[in-house]
């Protein structure tokens, strides 16, 4: 039971700290330069502007109903790191607007260049979701909405969420100026952006998936000459109906050239197809 618990808190504890940038970001960048955001969060952040209603309640308030619909409809464990990020938001949320209140925090107001609010808006927006999303957790909101049309009507979780957002950023346009909206698209890019930088891992290699007669000869000289691991499929060839084996094998980046050559000098006419790997964990690479 104690093992579990502390397996938890190895996700909630992160997953509290990103709230906390995500935070940090809404009262530092976005509210004073009259930005937005989509889903729940951007729908309080309308009712902000417009009626001056604090988004630390707004966003419980609504999320609540849709703990409860998530809650027996999607279930218990997949709820609970929802549930989680969502009172760890507005906790934080609430004491941003304390410490502001009170003047120990100063928000960032652009006064000419809304272009820098716009960049570190997105960059902080992006490190606290990034954070959160990268641990199991959510903010609530659309992601339950989508994920109960999903489950129901079998549409795209992805396209009901940017549907979500462009209707809520779309309104937008009634509180503030329609460049406000434009700058907002841009923060929206960059911390999406930020959130798959997070979310896949910074270390991005390539993965080699090498067709050849030479197959064996190539898997041979890539683990005595690059020292990495190499993979053999057997596989026939639909045309020629030959049986071959397909090397695959995962190099860190600055090593493509090498193993290109190591390729061209055994059988120059091995069909090579290169792919970006994110986030390799195991031998060689980065630890587990």
């Amino acid at each position: 039971m104690r093992s579990k618990w502390l397996e938890g808190l190895k996700s909630w504890v992160p997953i509290a700290l990103g709230t906390a940038v995500y935070a940090f970001a809404l009262h530092y960048f976005v509210i004073p330069n009259e930005l937005m955001e989509g889903g729940v969060t951007g729908i309080s952040l309308l009712l902000n502007y417009a009626l001056d209603w604090p988004i630390s309640i707004t966003t419980l308030a609504l999320n609540v109903p849709l703990f409860l619909l998530g809650w027996k409809t999607i279930g218990k464990s997949a709820m609970l790191y929802t549930v989680i990020g969502a009172l760890t938001l507005s906790l934080f949320l609430r004491l941003m607007e304390v410490a502001i209140g009170h003047g120990w925090i100063v928000p960032f107001r652009a006064e000419h260049d809304f272009f820098l609010a716009t960049l570190y808006a997105g960059l902080t927006l992006g490190i606290g979701l990034g954070i959160v999303f990268r641990f199991g957790g959510t903010t609530g909101g659309t992601d339950i909405i989508a994920s109960l049309l999903s489950r129901t009507r079998g549409w795209s979780i992805g396209q009901v969420i940017l549907a979500v957002d462009v209707l809520v950023i779309g309104s937008s346009l009634l509180y503030i100026p329609k460049e406000k909206v434009l700058y907002t698209l841009v923060a929206v890019f960059i911390a999406s952006r930020t959130i798959d930088f997070i979310t896949e891992g910074a270390y991005s290699a390539k993965a080699f998936t090498i067709i050849s007669d030479e197959g064996d000869r190539i898997a041979e000289a890539i683990t005595q000459e690059m020292d990495r691991g190499v993979t053999l499929f057997a596989a026939k060839g639909a045309y020629s109906q030959s049986g071959k084996n397909v090397v695959y094998s995962v190099v860190a980046r600055q090593e493509t050239r090498k193993l290109k050559g190591i390729v061209k000098s055994i059988d120059p006419q091995a069909f090579i197809v290169i792919s970006d790997v994110h986030d390799v964990l195991g031998e060689g690479f980065r630890g587990r």
